[in-house]
């Protein structure tokens, strides 16, 4: 397959980015979850999923992931959703029909950064749709207030995660709670312990989402059984039946 690895710039950031396929009308924006990149798996494999179907694939590094890991440049909204509009800005040049893949909390950056844009199809894979409500559960888990996230400002947390006021208000204060227009289809798993399934089926609700629930599948779909069961998902959704 077609590769080329090249910057997308963002006011002086440099994104490291991949476009997979030959050039074409249709192009797949994807954005990884955490702990992943540009050609984690499942991004790879959705790469070579939508170039069967005629699209063309552009995969990115979000702050701190990939070829990022050691920039100055923090994994937080503000400077995700600034990214993802200048990932979008940049596909706009080389394609008039723009389609979204998203796992984790990537789907919850781009939900932020493209609410108000008419994308062709949107697929979700064990998205976060709720990220208060994440990050809630992770402070009732070790015991931590608000009054002491305030105060405290950072926490690093046993597990490795860092918990930040700054991010946490800026959670708060701009929840998914806008019009989504694109339609959108969502790849869940039945044991996933950080999307809960009330956030997944209130969003499904709400923005007329189809979800595929994999029973026994994970947040993280890394088996054989789950990549298995997200190819044929990706395959039926973003392309129909794909040989």
């Amino acid at each position: 397959m077609n590769k080329k690895y090249f910057p997308i710039s963002n006011n002086g950031v440099s994104i490291p980015a991949v476009l997979w396929g030959k050039p074409g009308k249709r192009l797949l924006i994807e954005v990884h979850g955490n702990y992943s990149g540009k050609e984690d798996t499942v991004i790879a494999m959705m790469a070579q999923i939508a170039v069967s179907a005629g699209y063309r694939a552009l995969s990115f590094d979000l702050p701190m992931h990939g070829e990022r890991q050691d920039d100055n440049y923090e994994c937080n909204p503000q400077n995700c959703v600034s990214d993802l509009k200048a990932v979008y800005d940049y596909a706009e040049t080389i394609s008039s029909e723009i389609s979204l893949f998203a796992c984790s909390i990537g789907a919850y950056f781009s939900l932020l950064a493209y609410h108000d844009l008419d994308l062709e199809q949107i697929l979700f894979l064990s998205p976060v749709v709720n990220m208060e409500r994440l990050i809630d559960n992770m402070m009732k888990k070790y015991g931590i207030s608000e009054e002491r996230l305030n105060t405290e400002g950072r926490i690093q947390l046993p597990e490795g995660q860092v918990l930040d006021y700054n991010y946490y208000r800026y959670v708060k204060d701009n929840p998914v709670s806008f019009e989504w227009r694109s339609p959108t289809s969502i790849l869940y798993g039945s044991k996933d312990d950080l999307s809960e399934w009330e956030e997944i089926s209130k969003f499904s609700s709400g923005y007329q989402a189809p979800v595929t629930v994999l029973e026994g599948g994970e947040h993280f779909f890394h088996t054989d059984e789950q990549l298995q069961a997200f190819d044929s998902w990706a395959r039926e959704t973003l392309g129909g039946s794909i040989i």
